[in-house]
């Protein structure tokens, strides 16, 4: 355990305690404070502080960081829907609601967990025990298709392929307002966003080129439906793109307006389809995922 002081400054005057507490030390992010201050573990002028507060200049914030603590993965016995499996591979439809791998706030129940016990120690290693056979990632609240490698030799033929842009990867999302053109690619480079270090952001600092393509499949009143393929794949990119040209992922409350969800849990998308070579057979392989129950009760409401 250490305890963190802090003074908050002219900078952080009038923020509520989290966001104030996460600028002046940027090795907290967000939600790591606001679980801190669920735990009582935060003063605000030698008093618990609350959740709601603000601060001013001048105050004293102290915060107490417990050690941390040490990841220990079980195979849970969670239900999984997977389209196809063989000896080097298999692919997951993941449902929304899924954190892939165990991170802060997200210890078990995740796909790690759940393949686990699918497939006992028949996972690649390359990304360490905390991700063990996952090539690439897919938000909790996104629902559909990633692949999982079960050989050392099968994750690097897939990551290859993800990194020389081969590697198929398209989308369904549905986004707030109307986009002109039926179709089109958004070519913005996307890093770290300045402040909130959890978020992604439009920027030419410390920023990797980000392609989407999209395609138009049905105009709403304030909605558009879409088709999107990534050509890269930078964390959060679609959310990203989408919200920067001013017309968000509907239901997403972190790009988006927090207080138009729209009757969603989490952002409106799903990886519908996934295409490769096979690492080891060199047969191209190609899959699709119908549309889960959410997305289709959404377009029927705004339809």
């Amino acid at each position: 355990m250490k305890i963190i002081k802090l003074t908050a400054t002219e900078v952080v005057q009038g923020l509520r305690i989290d966001k104030a507490i996460s600028q002046l030390y940027e090795e907290l992010s967000r939600s790591a404070v606001q679980n801190l201050l669920e735990e009582k573990k935060v003063l605000l002028n030698d008093k618990i502080a609350k959740k709601s507060e603000s601060v001013k200049c001048g105050d004293i914030l102290e915060i107490e960081i417990p050690d941390p603590k040490t990841l220990s993965l079980e195979p849970q016995n969670i239900p999984l829907e997977i389209p196809y499996e063989d000896e080097h591979l298999l692919v997951v439809n993941k449902p929304k609601g899924m954190v892939v791998h165990p991170a802060a706030g997200n210890y078990d129940k995740t796909l790690v967990n759940a393949l686990l016990y699918h497939c006992g120690d028949s996972l690649s290693g390359i990304n360490g025990v905390i991700r063990p056979g996952i090539v690439h990632r897919i938000d909790k609240d996104t629902s559909g298709l990633l692949v999982v490698a079960k050989t050392d030799q099968a994750h690097v033929g897939l990551a290859e392929q993800i990194k020389d842009h081969s590697f198929k990867r398209e989308y369904r999302t549905v986004i707030v307002g109307n986009i002109k053109d039926d179709k089109g690619t958004i070519n913005l480079p996307i890093g770290r966003h300045p402040i909130d270090r959890k978020k992604q952001t439009v920027t030419t600092k410390n920023s990797r080129e980000a392609i989407t393509h999209y395609e138009v499949l049905e105009r709403f009143n304030g909605f558009t439906f879409l088709r999107v393929i990534l050509e890269t794949g930078r964390t959060h990119q679609i959310r990203v793109h989408f919200s920067h040209r001013g017309t968000p992922v509907a239901g997403d409350a972190v790009y988006g307006n927090p207080k138009k969800t729209y009757g969603l849990e989490g952002q409106c998308l799903h990886a519908a389809v996934l295409g490769f070579i096979h690492p080891i057979t060199k047969e191209y392989l190609e899959f699709s995922s119908d549309l889960p129950d959410y997305f289709k009760d959404f377009l029927r409401r705004i339809g």
